[in-house]
């Protein structure tokens, strides 16, 4: 039996773990922590989980193997550091952490404790990905030169608490938004460095610094990828928003339709087509049953990490009009 355990419960995407908790009769849920305690008792109802608003706490009195964590941003680094000197893994949804310095001090918690640290991605497990990945890896696009993607948000701000709009706890829309799109981008191309730059546009009405509309480009070894989110999707729409990313390789291009549950497929050979669709995952389902077994996530503690230090860095460069930021992917035996 697994043991699981909430530190954090402010975003809805903590449904993700408490979904696969119903559904396995291997993992249970044995404790809730957020400061606010109305949000832990949420949590821990249906399963007779304890219930604390402090996760220190929580991980002093509280047996755990993987701590999960989907509270509000700007607590999230702490919170990781302090379940993986716990000796506990961590499951977190996106975004890890507000700032580079605590993805540092993640990487150091992980080394010492030998964890793991998982980021939630659930882009990474949709059957577009994965459909456009195999076609990648078995060299029908040829070389992967070019991805752009698009990922509008609606705000839905009367249902968004304060702290989304508090700079210092939310971190920024790149530092949230745009990991998604950098983890496919890395998967598709194998970019190991490179450089980064960020900028963001507009105030939404009624705050000081919450951007509405960003932009992130990163470069290396012959590859160029822009990926485009904003809070901007019509209220009217029909979809929460209409995520998309296209490919261009030498031998073809592809387009991930997502909300639309499409991979389109253009190719020097084979005319423009709608490739078939495996099953997908939910975001939870691999990294917990592969935590459960005792096997290492096919979302790694370095991979996790490294597209939180970009989207991270994008934010900088914003903050910084625009300054491109040299990165590389760590040795896989630092992590």
């Amino acid at each position: 039996m697994t043991r699981i355990v909430v530190a954090g419960a402010a975003h809805p995407h903590v449904d993700y773990v408490l979904d696969e908790v119903s559904r396995s009769p291997d993992l249970q849920l044995v404790a809730v922590a957020d400061p606010v305690r109305e949000l832990a008792e949420k949590c821990a109802a249906q399963y007779g989980a304890r219930v604390f608003t402090d996760h220190r706490r929580m991980l002093d009195e509280v047996r755990a193997d993987v701590v999960v964590t989907a509270g509000v941003y700007g607590d999230r680094g702490r919170i990781v550091v302090d379940a993986l000197d716990a000796g506990c893994h961590v499951l977190a949804d996106k975004p890890l952490c507000t700032t580079v310095e605590e993805v540092d001090a993640i990487a150091s918690a992980a080394r010492r404790s030998g964890r793991h640290v998982v980021l939630m991605l659930e882009k990474r497990y949709y059957p577009e990905t994965l459909a456009a990945l195999e076609l990648v890896q078995a060299g029908t696009l040829g070389k992967i030169t070019g991805v752009l993607s698009s990922a509008p948000h609606k705000l839905n701000r009367p249902q968004r608490p304060g702290w989304f709009f508090d700079r210092a706890r939310y971190g920024g829309i790149l530092a949230d938004l745009v990991v998604h799109d950098i983890d496919a981008a890395l998967c598709f191309t194998g970019l190991t460095a490179g450089t980064v730059r960020g900028n963001v546009a507009g105030t939404v009405p009624g705050t000081t610094d919450f951007a509405p509309y960003g932009v992130a480009t990163f470069t290396g070894a012959g590859v160029l990828v822009t990926t485009e989110v904003s809070w901007m999707t019509p209220a009217a729409s029909a979809v929460h928003g209409d995520y998309r990313m296209r490919l261009v390789g030498t031998r073809g291009t592809a387009d991930l339709l997502w909300a639309r549950r499409r991979l389109v497929v253009t190719t020097d050979e084979d005319a423009t087509h709608d490739v078939e669709l495996p099953e997908g995952f939910r975001p939870a389902q691999l990294p917990l049953r592969a935590l459960a077994q005792g096997e290492a996530p096919d979302i790694s503690t370095g991979h996790s990490l490294l597209a939180t230090r970009l989207a991270l860095l994008a934010q900088q460069s914003s903050d910084a009009d625009g300054t491109s930021f040299a990165w590389s992917a760590p040795p896989a035996r630092s992590l």
